[in-house]
């Protein structure tokens, strides 16, 4: 008779199993929090680039809207006729006795800053806000645009004083001649606060120093009572602003990185600031500097880390709960292997080749078992997975995040129930029933469906219009959907639609009322001779297959005393369905 060396103790086999299970999970979690760090990260820059959009695009209607209001004035001041004729006249005294009020009501409801009357030839008669200096050609390029074109132009101005002015320059005609020009303007302080207040936003006016003289720049700020800060930048010098102090951490080398287009992310006083910019160009085209924008991420931030740490806690406690139902598990199959591993030896020392086939079965059979139960547990945790990975890039979304937490937690409820009913074989037909609306079971097994299935197959479900509400087991009818769900994945090469259908029908042999729930695919189909093996628990056709997908199904339709049927066309696909009687629904 042949020697039998020992087996190795079921301790060893347990230890080495759960280890590595461990070590599994901790990777898949480690890369999960990665992938999700990468992700925020994405979502923030992407997020960044919009509200940078829709400040460059608020920016200018607010421009547009200013332009409009100072083109409004100018209008309504071409219909004064004392005006018209002091100008007409270039009679300064005329214009300051006739405009003075105007201007003062103009700067202080409207900040408007600037009234300028030049004459056709762009020398500049009178201005309002400086009396004393007049007789100078003005060569902005709002004025030569005008000048040239003979209609009103707007944009915005750098003045060699440091100030950015939006102007408009209105040709004044009057009885068929032009007069000259009128040139309204207001400086943006205003402007960037209003964009600030409408989008959270912190702004920044950078202008390039190229553009500037120092000692000019420093009597500009004497005159606006400003303290700036001409050294803090090498390129460019800060004209206006809506925050009280630059962070410390925004230098030249932060600058660079925002100029050619990149994000930063500083650190300022207990803040978190995202930093970006666009573009600032002047009325003549010129890229005069940068509009820099900062958003103060930190309550995101927080929200984030509390999201992340939530589902942190919650994947582990879900590990945590596999493995000691995995734990549980394996001393069931560890007690079980024992016996039959002492079966084994008994049937070996009798030297019969009958016993030693036997077995033989028996042992594979046994990890045909344990595989299934791997099979079952392992698309529920990939499904864990996915929904805890969109859970944290809906984490500005509460209401989406608690969603989908639920649905882990339902994934982890429904692995507890399944083992500890594999573990309690003998008792599985002692199923809980109770009233369960079938549209929602039936949408939340398609979402943990889609979770699972890699290639993301369309699924088409068609309801009926009443809602359905029978009394059934509903972690037992969603584990049976599911495997009818993989099945129709597998069968189909293709991006084919897999279609379920729950529709009213009677027991073909009892002509008993009831709901039949199909689940159909356009795949390969099955061959009349398997067809009739495919109920057989352990019978499978693929090579990575345990047979007890469809085993299960039909456990479950006749615990619920339904039954499933199948139907197959080899090429054109296959239909299961699965019958449960329509039973009166006892109160609760």
């Amino acid at each position: 008779m042949d020697s039998i060396s020992p087996a190795p103790q079921p301790r060893q086999v347990k230890a080495a199993f759960m280890g590595s299970f461990a070590v599994a999970i901790i990777l898949i979690m480690a890369v999960f929090a990665t992938a999700i760090y990468l992700v925020e990260a994405s979502v923030r820059d992407r997020d960044l680039a919009e509200r940078s959009a829709a400040v460059a695009k608020l920016f200018a209607v607010k421009l547009d809207k200013d332009s409009n209001l100072m083109r409004a004035v100018v209008r309504a001041m071409t219909g004064n006729a004392a005006i018209a004729e002091a100008f007409r006249k270039a009679d300064r005294d005329g214009l300051e006795r006739y405009g003075r009020d105007l201007f003062e009501t103009l700067r202080t409801d409207h900040r408007i800053t600037h009234l300028y009357f030049t004459g056709p030839d762009r020398i500049n008669l009178y201005r309002f806000h400086s009396p004393a200096a007049h007789g100078d050609e003005i060569t902005r390029a709002t004025m030569l645009q005008a000048h040239s074109r003979k209609q009103p132009v707007h944009g915005l101005e750098l003045g060699p004083l440091g100030t950015l002015t939006l102007r408009l320059v209105m040709p004044w005609r009057h009885q068929d001649r032009y007069l000259g020009y009128v040139e309204i303007g207001e400086e943006i302080e205003h402007l960037i606060d209003e964009v600030r207040n409408t989008l959270a936003v912190d702004l920044l006016v950078l202008v390039d120093k190229r553009y500037l003289e120092p000692e000019q720049w420093q009597r500009g700020q004497t005159m606006m009572q400003r303290q700036g800060d001409w050294q803090r930048f090498a390129s460019h010098v800060a004209l206006a602003q809506t925050t009280g102090q630059l962070p410390a951490a925004f230098d030249d080398a932060v600058l660079a990185r925002l100029v050619s287009g990149g994000t930063v992310e500083l650190r300022d006083r207990g803040r978190s600031l995202h930093m970006a910019t666009v573009p600032l160009a002047d009325a003549g085209g010129h890229h005069i500097g940068e509009l820099a924008i900062m958003r103060d991420i930190t309550a995101l931030e927080s929200t984030f880390n509390r999201t992340m740490a939530a589902v942190a806690f919650l994947s582990l406690a879900v590990a945590a709960g596999v493995l000691g139902i995995f734990y549980v598990a394996l001393n069931r199959v560890e007690h079980d292997y024992r016996r039959q591993h002492d079966l084994e030896h008994q049937l070996l020392r009798l030297n019969t080749e009958h016993q030693r086939i036997l077995q033989l079965e028996k042992l594979s059979a046994l990890g045909t078992m344990v595989g299934g139960i791997a099979h079952q547990l392992n698309n529920p945790l990939v499904g864990v997975v996915n929904m805890a990975q969109l859970a944290a890039r809906e984490s500005d979304n509460p209401a989406q995040t608690r969603k989908l937490l639920g649905e882990i937690r339902q994934a982890g409820e429904d692995c507890r129930t399944f083992v500890r009913r594999m573990l309690e074989f003998s008792k599985v037909s002692c199923f809980d029933a109770r009233p369960t609306p079938m549209a929602p079971l039936i949408d939340e097994t398609v979402l943990l469906f889609r979770q699972a299935e890699p290639r993301h197959l369309p699924v088409k479900v068609s309801l009926p219009d009443t809602p359905a509400v029978l009394n059934v087991d509903p972690i037992l009818i969603r584990h049976a959907l599911f495997n009818l769900l993989l099945n129709a994945a597998q069968a189909t090469p293709d991006s084919s639609p897999i279609e379920i259908a729950l529709q009213r029908a009677s027991d073909p042999a009892r002509g008993t009322p009831g709901w039949e729930l199909a689940v159909t695919d356009h795949g390969r189909g099955i061959e009349p001779g398997v067809l009739d093996k495919i109920f057989v628990p352990f019978f499978t056709t693929r090579s990575d297959g345990t047979g007890l997908g469809l085993p299960v199904v039909q456990h479950v339709a006749l615990v619920h005393d339904g039954q499933v049927t199948a139907s197959s066309q080899p090429g054109l696909g296959t239909r299961f369905a699965l019958w449960l009687p329509e039973k009166s629904m006892e109160p609760t």
